[in-house]
């Protein structure tokens, strides 16, 4: 059974590595159509717009499922690529990095989850525990039933991730 996981992992990390790599090279492109309109009179502001809409777009869309399986070298290239647009100008100064970007779009994600139970990801959530439902204790950013952590694989998981990211 260990060795199966460790082979899915091993399978669906190089697929996470690929889609990085495919994710850089559209982005790289646009680079290139992104510093023609600059030099035709785009200003700053708007080129700072378009290059979020674009390039950040790119990197972060569905970022919630497959961040949790990138591992450094994904998150070094996607970093390299966000310092050489902010060495050229085509990006503001002070953009967040990859693992801070996905972060916080995990956290917009996550916190949406618990309060909806309409929400597409709440059947995910472990039941409220027992002694949130019981007790008056201090107020905790999470109430469920922290799941067994059993692996890497299992760690990587959004919702694992989420549960655990502020435990302490």
């Amino acid at each position: 059974m260990y060795i199966i996981a460790i082979l899915w992992y091993s399978v669906h990390n190089t697929e996470t590595t690929h889609h990085v790599c495919d994710v850089i090279t559209s982005c790289a492109q646009t680079q290139y159509a992104m510093k023609i309109i600059h030099a035709h009179g785009l200003s700053d502001s708007r080129l700072y717009t378009v290059f979020r809409s674009v390039a950040i777009a790119k990197i972060t869309y569905a970022s919630t499922a497959w961040s949790g399986f990138a591992n450094k070298r994904d998150v070094q290239r996607t970093d390299a690529f966000l310092r050489r647009n902010k060495k050229c100008g085509l990006c503001q100064p002070d953009i967040l990095l990859f693992q801070e970007l996905c972060d916080t779009t995990d956290e917009q994600l996550f916190d949406k989850i618990p309060h909806n139970k309409q929400h597409l990801l709440h059947y995910l959530l472990p039941p409220p525990s027992a002694s949130s439902q019981s007790y008056k204790l201090r107020r905790r950013p999470r109430s469920q039933l922290l799941p067994q952590r059993s692996e890497h694989l299992t760690d990587s998981n959004f919702i694992i991730r989420m549960l655990y990211k502020h435990i302490y």
